[in-house]
């Protein structure tokens, strides 16, 4: 992988972590967010592996799906009340 790419790629996933809560669940604390990853892959890595992978990807993908679907209705309201651009004093669309 280059340098670039590796760089893009280390990014995308801190912000995961962001995303998920640890870095406010943590206040931050660096050495709190790796034990809780190493205690991820110590719980991923036993007896039940495969079933605890495939259960957090489930969350994951279903997060990531929950997401998208609020920024689809972000960005495409149904009306202009919805979005907010309606004028309540005049009615009119702003």
């Amino acid at each position: 992988m280059q340098r670039r790419e590796r760089t893009r790629h280390l990014i995308e996933l801190g912000g995961l972590v962001q995303k998920a809560g640890l870095v406010d669940l943590a206040d931050d604390d660096r050495a709190t967010i790796y034990g809780a990853l190493l205690e991820l892959v110590g719980r991923a890595r036993n007896d039940d592996a495969d079933d605890t992978l495939a259960l957090w990807k489930r969350r994951g993908k279903r997060a990531f799906d929950a997401e998208a679907d609020d920024k689809e209705t972000a960005v495409m309201p149904r009306d202009a009340d919805e979005a907010g651009t309606t004028n309540s004093a005049t009615g009119r669309v702003l």
